[in-house]
């Protein structure tokens, strides 16, 4: 890297780095996070569209990273779950905000393997593994015990820690991504903006106005 006047060679502050692979560079400022952010580094917004194109954002958990893509968990019948089995296309936006940066991910998804949503939901607490029965994600509640009581009913059903199988509507969607976007920010709103672009395997980087 160039690092004369803590600049990259496109003239970036040097914390962008000179990869080729934005995944790296990714991990780099995640781990990063990691040492800053008090609370979920991996939280990200989620964006999804319906088949009227009616956007929806929410806040889900990065669970998984490769050079393939982002892997988050879901209830697959829940509102953003129905939005991606009819529209794949989806968005993802880290904010950190103790380190005034920000990463957005745009992309199309496929759902994980079965053993790779096999041994996220084993590690997952007990609790964790049978709220994913109990919930019926997204759908309208007529009252919190009613959940309460189907938690119990679970746990009676399936006291056993170690074997709580996973809910067949329950697995992971990856975003393969098309666009990812590093932003940092500067003062008098003049940001620092590289974004990468997967070219037929090939990512080829941009510098954009703030």
């Amino acid at each position: 890297m160039n690092q004369k006047n803590n600049k990259n060679s496109l003239g970036l502050d040097s914390i962008f780095e000179d990869l080729d692979n934005p995944i790296d560079l990714f991990k780099n400022w995640f781990n990063k996070a990691e040492e800053s952010e008090i609370n979920d580094p991996n939280a990200v917004a989620l964006g999804t569209a319906d088949q009227t194109n009616q956007p929806s954002v929410r806040m889900v958990l990065l669970k998984g990273l490769s050079d393939e893509g982002f892997v988050f968990y879901t209830n697959f019948n829940s509102k953003k779950g129905s939005d991606l089995k009819i529209n794949q296309q989806a968005s993802m936006c880290f904010h950190w905000k103790s380190l005034r940066r920000q990463v957005r991910v745009i992309g199309k998804v496929k759902q994980v393997s079965e053993k790779e949503a096999d041994d996220y939901y084993n590690s997952r607490p007990y609790k964790n593994r049978i709220s994913a029965w109990a919930s019926n994600q997204s759908e309208q509640l007529d009252s919190r015990d009613t959940f309460l009581k189907k938690i119990a009913e679970f746990e009676k059903k399936y006291p056993d820690q170690n074997k709580v199988p996973r809910p067949p509507y329950w697995s992971g969607w990856r975003i393969l991504p098309k666009e990812i976007e590093f932003w940092l920010d500067a003062e008098g709103r003049i940001h620092e903006r590289l974004n990468y672009v997967n070219n037929n395997g090939k990512w080829i980087k941009e510098i954009l106005y703030p």
